[in-house]
């Protein structure tokens, strides 16, 4: 199966100059969705995980069935006071200006197998910052996982002492 076919590219969004890659068909279609999925699952044998995190929002879409499809815990990291609970935050750098992103100081637990979860690596400045929110709760980061990859965007060279897995590249 082509998942490409999946992706709906839309000029000028959200602003003028960006091709954005949208992943609502692929959602909306369950043959796409779980082929998928499996490519995202397959990439992770022989690894231990403990803990899925996923990224807002994108993220939450395949980290939850990840996460069930894996038995084991999810854990959402989110915009700025978007958790009730305790948080610890990371900032991090965007092309207009920066952003943050916070989990719970009690999801993860020190030496648990983390597996991160988002729908796109672009920049890398997203994934730098969860990875360091893991990292600061103790966590052990065994993978990234991304729907895809913007290689032309050079996301990898920031996240690049991790293992990343992702079933599509442009």
């Amino acid at each position: 199966m082509a998942l490409n076919d999946y992706i709906r590219n839309i000029q000028d969004f959200p602003k003028p100059g960006i091709n954005f890659k949208d992943i609502t068909p692929l959602l909306n279609n369950p043959e796409a969705r779980n082929e998928c999925l499996q490519l995202l699952v397959n990439s992770l044998r022989d690894k231990k995980i403990d803990k899925v995190v996923g990224v807002e929002s994108r993220g939450f879409f395949f980290g939850m069935l990840l996460a069930q499809e894996l038995n084991v815990g999810f854990v959402p990291v989110r915009k700025p006071k978007k958790l009730p609970f305790s948080v610890i935050s990371a900032s991090y750098e965007l092309e207009y200006g920066t952003d943050t992103l916070e989990i719970h100081t009690d999801a993860i637990q020190k030496g648990e197998k983390i597996l991160i979860h988002d729908d796109v690596l672009a920049t890398g400045g997203t994934a730098k910052a969860v990875a360091e929110l893991v990292e600061q709760l103790g966590g052990e980061i065994v993978q990234f996982n991304f729907l895809m990859e913007l290689a032309f965007l050079n996301g990898r060279n920031k996240i690049s002492q991790y293992k990343i897995y992702s079933p599509l590249v442009y």
